[in-house]
């Protein structure tokens, strides 16, 4: 299966690389002028010079935390932080935005008027959605814009999309046996309830392929869906960049978008590894309304050797493989060290906290162990709502003796397996 979306999947890499480079000062020169935030960071820049990537890779990289720290900073007059070219009336930039989400942190992100805003298309014909499949889509409607990434690259490409959104499991299943859609989007760890529940009822889903995002789905849950009748398929984005990578038929790695430029760089810095060493994925988007600039999205990958058998050119990497700092994903959702130590701060018996996921993918557990002198299981039930009010997510509380936490600085520790 070979579905490629348009003509740039197959141009020649220098063709490519020309087309990214000349179009990279002008995206510059446009973040300087309408970007408060990159009038400040990239200050004495000549854009005119940034058209090759050893230029590229001497401008600094933005992190989220310092993307969330601008906006608390300037939430009164901008929640942007002065990193968006568009917005609404009452703000510095009074028009252009579609619609705003706020992710945890909270972030806010804006969406512009374009049609498949983050690209998503791409990533879904490559999946082997095309016009007319009826896709059911379960990722979260609510703030976040995880289901209008989805809805919109569905949309691009004539299809027609159920608004599943994320729970009801019992409604979910019900609409799926009426409606009966061929296509999935949304978590792989909900696709695979959906898929044991339809099971336990003694029924199949109509759902043939899926668009699956949010988090990992390693081979063997991958495996476990075909063996269900359902091919999977892995896109990498997030609500700040949008489409970066995406998975083909040829199950090797993940090609990178036509829409932005990657670099894998040192954890911690900006500096490019060599093709192949592990290293922090940095993403400059070309989107006039948003446009990050050397922006680190905080996941571990490496450039994957070789080009892909389906005749798309562009650099492959390796997929997720893990996190450049202590922040991650569970059942879809970031959760950050800040947001830790919210929790830790509302509570005055509680001296240190660390929080630890574990499980497979699918099955994420989430667990905050809080040192305290005075435990007692109606702290504990307070902790828990703390963590749920906070974070959005489920997780246990364990009390344990002052001073037993490692002393190795970790806030959050990711102890999944991802086999």
């Amino acid at each position: 299966m070979t579905h490629h979306l348009d003509a740039l999947e197959t141009r020649a890499p220098e063709v490519r690389e020309t087309a990214l480079m000349a179009a990279l000062p002008a995206q510059i020169a446009h973040a300087q002028k309408h970007s408060a935030a990159f009038a400040e960071i990239l200050q004495g820049v000549d854009a005119a010079r940034v058209n090759n990537r050893a230029a590229l890779a001497a401008l600094p990289v933005t992190r989220k935390y310092e993307l969330l720290a601008r906006q608390q900073a300037l939430r009164a007059q901008d929640p942007f932080g002065g990193f968006s070219t568009i917005g609404w009336k009452g703000l510095l930039r009074s028009s252009g935005a579609r619609r705003v989400y706020q992710s945890p942190g909270p972030i806010y992100e804006p969406e512009g008027q374009a049609p498949d805003y983050w690209r998503a298309a791409r990533a879904m014909a490559a999946a082997g959605f095309e016009a007319g499949d009826l896709v059911h889509n379960c990722f979260s409607y609510h703030l976040t814009p995880g289901a209008w990434i989805m809805e919109s690259g569905a949309h691009a490409l004539g299809c027609t999309v159920i608004p599943g959104g994320v729970g009801n499991t019992e409604q979910q299943l019900a609409a799926i046996a009426d409606l009966r859609p061929v296509a999935y989007a949304g978590t792989p760890s909900f696709l695979k309830i959906l898929i044991e529940k339809a099971a336990e009822a003694g029924t199949k889903l109509s759902i043939t392929k899926a668009m699956v995002s949010g988090e990992a789905c390693p081979p063997s849950l991958r495996d476990w869906f075909a063996q269900q009748g359902v091919a999977a398929y892995q896109s990498y984005a997030t609500a700040d960049v949008g489409l970066i990578a995406y998975e083909t038929s040829a199950r090797e790695g993940l090609v990178l978008d036509e829409g932005v430029i990657v670099e894998i760089v040192r954890p911690g810095t900006g500096d490019p590894v060599l093709d192949g060493e592990v290293g922090e994925v940095v993403v400059t988007v070309l989107n006039p309304d948003y446009p990050l600039i050397r922006f680190g999205t905080g996941d571990l990958s490496a450039v994957l050797a070789g080009t892909c058998p389906t005749g798309r050119t562009h650099t492959r990497i390796k997929g997720w493989m893990g996190r450049a700092d202590q922040t991650t994903k569970v059942r879809g959702m970031f959760v950050h060290p800040g947001q830790v130590a919210e929790i830790v701060k509302r509570f005055p018996e509680v001296s240190k906290a660390r929080l630890v996921v574990t499980g497979e993918m699918a099955n994420d557990q989430m667990a905050l162990q809080v040192e305290t002198a005075a435990p007692s299981e109606a702290l504990q039930l307070k902790i828990a709502d703390a963590v749920r009010d906070v974070t959005k997510l489920r997780g246990n509380v364990q009390c344990v003796a002052p001073g037993s936490l490692p002393n190795d600085g970790k806030v959050i520790e990711d102890a999944r397996s991802y086999q």
